[in-house]
């Protein structure tokens, strides 16, 4: 193995990236909500969200487990969807690291609640500094950090799931239990996909990955599985322990202050809940790299930010750029977290988009396709990307009922903006294919195309 190779992501560090991507503070605060619309049926609700979460994410597995895109879902877009859809999905994609601050932010609160007198500015310019210089020394040190903090997480989720399920009332089928009837549990289904998702984000690792279009199909539907029983499991206790009515629309600590010790809560609140925004963070950092530097060197920005250091291998302009973004807000105080949240929309629609892409493997990557492990027939292909837009538009949907007004105006403006900001850009960009299958580059199957067809 050379050296290249060890430094690239294992099957073991992207399923660590996504099981730390799906584990947010959504668990913490979006299963009490759940719980308001189900009752204590929210453990199936669970259970139906991974099963609706993992067959949305076919039409990314199809594509994902084709050929190996570089720029992740941005080069996916791009050669099956276009030029200009690949640039409005880059400039959306930028405004996601405004999300960088305010989960610095949110870790700092939490860590204020245990230490009062710490001063929140310094804790985030911390935090902030220690993960950006974990991706400055390349991507397979933000992975071990990664590995660190997901089994610290693992422990902290444990100990919840191991001390409260004994504390779940004797009553628990018969009291409480789809509370709203079928119409209520459908919506908590569907609702806790948002907690359910976000290991097909995975994909724009590929190329940072030793083997992308076997592992990363597999950690996309594993980590989902994996966390989503998980997930059940807590979401029993969360229901459980307490009547139903004390603990909808209430985070986990209401129920978890009932069965732990003071030191093993503290202890939750630290590794699950802080813990839960590192990881989320340390993901979405490396995330963005990768399309991001795919689109420099199409030219949708500077080119002089896709340099690479020599020895890491990390991309340290656009790093610097994004710690800058995540940082001086927090310097200054400045409150992004509306501006940061108005992607949401956007990205559930991309989803969409990308169940639409798949729906053009046959078309615009015929005979790579047919080579595919994941090879269906046309009709099949259409059938699951169809099904898997209108799982996208209903999660729209449900996102409209319950987000802002002024959140949705601002899902509107950076669709605007990024409309806007591709059509002036995209006679000056030149997309380039960036995929590879079995170690073959673009140019080396067109080659060979080319030679065939003589």
């Amino acid at each position: 193995m050379n050296e290249n190779e060890t430094k690239k992501l294992s099957r073991t560090d992207l399923f660590s990236m996504a099981i730390g991507q799906i584990i947010g503070v959504g668990i913490m605060t979006m299963t009490g909500i759940a719980i308001g619309f189900t009752g204590r049926s929210v453990n199936l609700a669970y259970i139906v969200a991974g099963l609706i979460t993992i067959f949305a994410a076919i039409p990314q597995i199809y594509i994902g487990g084709t050929a190996n895109f570089y720029g992740g879902q941005y080069s996916q877009i791009g050669v099956l969807c276009g030029q200009k859809a690949a640039g409005i999905f880059l400039y959306i994609q930028l405004f996601t690291s405004l999300a960088i601050s305010m989960y610095t932010l949110s870790f700092a609160d939490y860590f204020l609640s245990l230490f009062p007198n710490v001063n929140a500015k310094l804790i985030s310019f911390i935090v902030l500094t220690v993960l950006f210089g974990m991706h400055f020394f390349g991507v397979k040190q933000a992975a071990r950090l990664q590995n660190i903090l997901c089994a610290i997480l693992a422990i902290a989720i444990a100990a919840y799931i191991v001390l409260g399920i004994g504390n779940v009332q004797g009553d628990y089928l018969t009291n409480g239990f789809m509370t709203k009837g079928i119409g209520g549990f459908v919506l908590a289904s569907i609702y806790l996909t948002f907690a359910a998702g976000g290991a097909t984000y995975v994909v724009n690792y590929s190329s940072a990955a030793k083997n992308p279009t076997k592992d990363i199909p597999f950690v996309i539907i594993a980590s989902t599985a994996i966390v989503v029983l998980v997930y059940a499991v807590m979401s029993t206790v969360a229901a459980g322990v307490l009547p139903v009515d004390q603990v909808a629309n209430q985070p986990l600590s209401i129920s978890a202050a009932v069965f732990m010790p003071k030191t093993v809560y503290t202890f939750f609140v630290v590794g699950g809940a802080m813990f839960s925004l590192l990881t989320t963070l340390n993901f979405n950092i490396g995330m963005i790299v990768y399309p991001v530097m795919t689109g420099c060197k199409d030219g949708w920005l500077p080119k002089k930010l896709a340099v690479k250091n020599k020895k890491f291998g990390s991309a340290y302009l656009i790093l610097l750029m994004f710690y800058l973004i995540g940082i001086v807000p927090i310097l200054l105080g400045l409150d992004l977290n509306t501006i940061a949240n108005s992607t949401v929309i956007l990205f559930t629609i991309i989803r969409g988009v990308i169940a639409y892409s798949a729906m053009q493997l046959p078309k615009k990557m015929p005979e790579i396709w047919k080579e595919s492990k994941f090879y269906v027939s046309n009709g099949k292909l259409k059938a699951i990307c169809i099904a898997s837009i209108i799982i996208a538009a209903l999660s729209v949907l449900v996102l409209l009922v319950s987000t802002s007004p002024v959140q949705i105006c601002g899902n509107i403006g950076i669709l605007a903006f990024s409309i806007i900001m591709a059509l002036i850009f995209n006679k000056r960009v030149h997309l380039s294919p960036a995929y590879e299958v079995k170690n073959n580059s673009y140019e080396e199957i067109e080659n060979r195309r080319r030679l065939k067809n003589r």
